[in-house]
């Protein structure tokens, strides 16, 4: 029982450290609130507003139809130009899409021949490029198909191939990049908060005040991991609630409960690389280092910026021990597909293994250094 207070107690008094320091408690929640909301609508994998052009050398209705075809919100309202000016317009970057129409081109659909369009595209915007040129594709490919069905020169297609979206009907890209930015912010903060609050207490000399009285490391250890985790908690919940549901209007499918046990799992292995991290740097210049080192690392494997089979087979089976691949993986299935704990337990299973594990390791490196301080 008086283990139990003293963590009890030493937890108050990082909560008290941390609410002293202003600049922290307006990054943590700035880090929840404002970055979340625009990571999720900031940036978007949609075309939109894409800039177009046309060169329409064939002067026909069906060439004015393709014109008319393009509108916002995907695309700009597009512009007429002539063939001379689109290299310097595309090297100034003025359109991002050109769409040149051929002489004669209505003419030889009507004939049954088959003519070229050429599609002229500013590939700097990689991403943006392609998913437009499919956008492009698809749109005259259906104009021009069903012109050719009123002069029944058409044919049905052989097969009609019906798309599904499950879990996600609109392709809404605020959907999913919401709940990877708290994903991502919950593995930065806690990370941060922990590992500060160590280096803190070298520096300031708190330590030494520690260590002369009854206390273990492992009551000391144990309160940075309850009070940071609570603080984190408490900032997710208020995230998830207010900016996730309430001004993203992202739908929640499964069990909020469920959800916060394995973030309450996932907490104790981010503490755990926390104190880790604050133990063996030597300042907080140094940990600062380490976080872009490690933090980037955790978020680029762990399956929320790419989907975890687009990696190297040999890549895929090391990031199976990392806890943040299995975070990702089981809030996609609780918050996206609704399944309950049967669909997720050997993910909470193997973030509590390795997160234990690694709180064993980052214990004993973090008495080690309590000893040396003595």
């Amino acid at each position: 029982m008086a283990s139990l207070m003293n963590i009890f107690w030493l937890g108050i008094k990082e909560i008290r450290s941390l609410m002293s320091d202003t600049v922290m408690v307006l990054f943590v929640v700035y880090a929840f609130t404002l970055a979340i909301y625009v990571q999720a609508t900031g940036t978007s994998s949609e075309v939109n507003n894409a800039s177009i052009a046309f060169v329409d050398e064939d002067h026909s209705a069906l060439s004015q139809e393709l014109f008319n075809a393009f509108y916002p919100p995907r695309f700009k309202y597009p512009e007429l130009v002539d063939a001379s000016v689109v290299q310097e317009a595309m090297d100034r970057g003025l359109y991002m899409f050109v769409v040149s129409l051929p002489p004669r081109f209505e003419l030889d659909l009507r004939a049954g021949r088959n003519p070229a369009i050429q599609v002229s595209i500013d590939a700097t915007a990689m991403q943006q490029a392609g998913i437009g040129a499919g956008y492009i594709r698809n749109i005259i490919t259906d104009r021009v198909s069903s012109f050719l069905e009123r002069t029944d020169l058409a044919s049905p297609p052989p097969i009609q191939i019906v798309v599904r979206r499950l879990f996600n009907p609109n392709a809404e890209s605020s959907w999913f990049k919401s709940v990877v930015a708290i994903i991502n912010q919950i593995s930065l903060l806690t990370v941060i908060l922990t590992g500060a609050a160590v280096i803190r207490e070298r520096e300031h000399g708190t330590l030494e005040h520690l260590l002369v009285m009854p206390l273990t490391a492992f009551e000391i250890a144990m309160a940075k991991v309850w009070a940071n985790s609570l603080v984190i908690l408490i900032a997710t919940a208020a995230s998830l609630f207010l900016i996730v549901q309430w001004a993203l209007k992202v739908p929640f499918a499964g069990s909020f409960t469920l959800w916060f046990v394995g973030v309450l799992l996932y907490l104790f292995f981010a503490t755990a690389l926390g104190i880790f991290l604050g133990t063996i740097s030597r300042s907080m210049a140094q940990f600062a280092l380490l976080i872009i080192l490690v933090i980037v690392v955790l978020m680029l494997l762990s399956g929320g910026s790419t989907p975890v089979e687009s990696q190297p087979r040999w890549l895929q089976a090391l990031t199976y021990f990392l806890p943040a691949r299995h975070f990702v993986s089981f809030s996609q299935v609780i918050i996206y597909r609704g399944g309950g704990l049967s669909a997720v337990w050997q993910e909470f299973l193997m973030v509590a293994g390795v997160g234990l594990a690694f709180f064993v390791y980052s214990l004993a490196l973090f008495r080690k250094s309590i000893a040396a301080s003595k």
